[in-house]
């Protein structure tokens, strides 16, 4: 029978074993204006040897478990090292260490562009890396000790007793939780019923947003980013108790972060949206550097290099029309982004090791909307309005795309490695506010404020169907890996309603409606932007934009405007949860269960009726390998 702590699934009864509550506080807590967001790694740590005596157990065989995990170590050690070594765009905070040149004095020496216009073409974009020169890199750590700061922006640490010998004496996996509450950060772990966090930092601004890298994870090592109301950023490391800071006191951009990102598979690079409609690509390991970004279609020089990203060369230097956030997004590129440096880097020599050394940060800036690139700055309730807006993004599984959600009511899909628009899509109703791609990058689902779930098919450019069930805004979802096989999916929402809801679709059981099958098939046909296109070949091989396709039919405008109700087909919930208490705001789920958190900081771990054991989804999309995607990040 269902209550507080239960529910039941077609699957079976989920049920809480484990809760995180808030904190009680001396002095009154703050408004809750910046939502408790949660963020989940899983660690695996050595498993410690047994007491047998090493000869006995050679002679029952037993030390070949051992050589096989030592040589399994090695070889990871070895992969690991071979990542680190080839880390693009990095340059190192001790003197010893140097980085790559970012530039190519070779590609384009013969026909130079006219301005730095970001094609596929390029051998080198944001995300690619070149080929690693001179002395090995090293594994980076953050400058600052977190027990002996000085810091004020840092105002107080406390660990848990023991921490030290509770991490050395883990074995096998472990799951770590962070999440924020007000102005503290903590650090438990998920499953363990833990009384006290690990660790609890508060800082003298609002935590608004973090994420975990999951690609340098492990038992020595963990990198995260945390977003602030401010707009800094703190990378840090809980095992080792250490920090740094970039975008200090707002340097680069003083809005307040909405979401943060890593990179998938890249030890340094990751992405910050903020309230004002950016969103900018941070390497950890650079210092920030002096930039001003510029406005769209400014005729004010600025110490950088902007680009209309979809513009032709001649459009780009014209200030001819206004700039339309619906057809395309607006880059500055610093004097160090790797298009800009292999344009300006003329033949080598002094010169381009001037322009690695002075590689800072931001790596690249998108002006997205005029409005927040929304996320996880959410308003309260419908009628209280704060000065943050919604603001989410989303990185596709292969990493070559971006969906991100803005306040306009906006989906945008753009190229993160040629850092253009693809497609742009309308809301049913009212701002977007969070989002998520499907494990094997098939569909992106969307929630906002019109109280729907939409599920869009980028690769047939189209709204396949919305999801009926919440009564309020949406204030997140997330898609259940385990539970994806490529036929069928499960994802789980959440929303001011107070409504934990889990939904199921069969994409072959979702019918094209018919008012819409003539619509689709023309703009499938015409247009060599739409990512329709992009299904069987890589975008290597799409032809510039701006040209006209094989028939010579120009291509269609990237907005699509949101469908009417009877051209979509609806999905009802698999099953609708009522919780009590604050409003949720975040989901997750792990293998073992599902991770639900309101915006005061009370977290629910839900565990899973039985072991579901994974469909080997794939993750990679149709027409790209794994070492395709490899090659595209490492």
């Amino acid at each position: 029978m269902e209550n507080d702590l239960t529910f039941i699934a077609p699957e079976g009864v989920y049920s809480v074993t484990e809760e995180h509550k808030p904190i009680a506080l001396h002095v009154p807590a703050a408004p809750a204006l910046y939502p408790t967001r949660i963020s989940t790694v899983t660690v695996r740590f050595a498993v410690a040897k047994t007491g047998t005596s090493q000869g006995f157990a050679q002679l029952l065989g037993g030390n070949k478990d051992n050589r096989r995990e030592k040589e399994r170590e090695k070889e990871r050690a070895a992969r690991e090292k071979k990542g680190e070594d080839s880390v693009s765009l990095s340059s190192s905070d001790t003197e010893g260490n140097t980085s790559p040149d970012p530039s190519n004095p070779s590609a384009g020496q013969d026909n130079p562009p006219a301005s730095p216009q970001i094609t596929h073409d390029q051998p080198h974009t944001i995300f690619s890396h070149p080929t690693p020169i001179g002395k090995k890199k090293t594994v980076s750590r953050p400058k600052h000790n977190l027990r002996t700061t000085s810091s004020t922006f840092i105002t107080r640490l406390q660990t848990a007793e023991g921490l030290a010998k509770s991490l050395q004496s883990k074995q096998g996996e472990t799951t770590f939780l962070f999440y924020n509450t007000s102005k503290n950060f903590f650090w438990t772990e998920a499953g363990a019923k833990l009384k006290d966090p690990l660790a609890r930092i508060t800082f003298s601004a609002y935590p608004t947003c973090h994420d975990v890298n999951l690609s340098t994870a492990s038992s020595e090592r963990l990198d995260i980013v945390i977003g602030f109301s401010t707009g800094d950023l703190v990378w840090f490391d809980p095992i080792n108790s250490r920090y740094g800071r970039l975008n200090k006191g707002g340097s680069i951009s003083n809005s307040p972060c909405t979401s943060v990102r890593w990179v998938p598979s890249s030890p340094t690079l990751f992405l910050v949206s903020h309230a004002d409609g950016t969103i900018i690509i941070y390497d950890k390991e650079r210092d920030d550097g002096t930039f001003t970004p510029q406005l769209p279609y400014s005729m004010v020089a600025a110490p950088s290099s902007a680009v209309d990203s979809n513009a032709s060369s001649s459009d780009t230097d014209s200030t001819k029309g206004e700039w339309n956030p619906l057809d395309r997004i607006f880059v500055t590129m610093p004097p160090w982004h790797p298009v800009t440096a292999n344009g300006f880097s003329g033949g080598g020599g002094k010169g381009e090791k001037e322009k690695e050394k002075a590689a800072k940060n931001p790596v690249s800036h998108w002006r997205v909307s005029r409005r927040s690139v929304v996320g996880e700055l959410r308003r309260t309730c419908r009628d209280v309005r704060t000065d943050s807006e919604y603001a989410d993004f989303v990185f596709s599984p292969d990493v070559k795309y971006v969906a991100c959600i803005s306040e306009d009511g906006c989906l945008r899909v753009i190229d993160a490695l040629a850092e253009q628009l693809v497609d742009c899509y309308a809301s049913y109703f009212g701002a977007l506010t969070s989002v998520a791609w499907s494990p094997d990058g098939k569909f992106i689902i969307t929630g906002g404020q019109d109280d729907l779930v939409t599920i869009f098919s980028p690769w047939e450019q189209r709204v396949i169907a919305r999801c009926q069930g919440h009564s309020s805004f949406v204030s997140a979802l997330a898609f259940d890996d385990i539970r994806c096989d490529g036929r069928t999916y499960r994802f789980g929402s959440v929303g001011e309603d107070n409504k934990l809801i889990l939904w199921d679709f069969s994409s072959g059981a979702l019918h094209r409606p018919k008012l819409q099958a003539a619509h689709h098939q023309r703009m499938s046909m015409s247009s060599s932007l739409s990512l329709a296109f992009r299904r069987d070949r890589s975008t290597l091989y799409l032809p510039p934009l701006g040209s006209p396709d094989a028939d010579g039919i120009p291509p269609l405008p990237r907005y699509h405007p949101a469908p009417s109700r009877n051209e979509v087909a609806i999905v009802q919930p698999v099953l609708v949860k009522h919780t009590e208490g604050d409003l949720l705001s975040d989901i997750s789920f792990l293998p073992r269960g599902l991770i639900t958190a309101n915006k005061a900081g009370y977290i629910k771990f839900w565990i899973r009726p039985l072991a579901v054991r994974g469909r080997h989804l794939k993750t990679a999309p149709r027409g790209h390998s794994l070492a395709d995607v490899r090659d595209l990040i490492a």
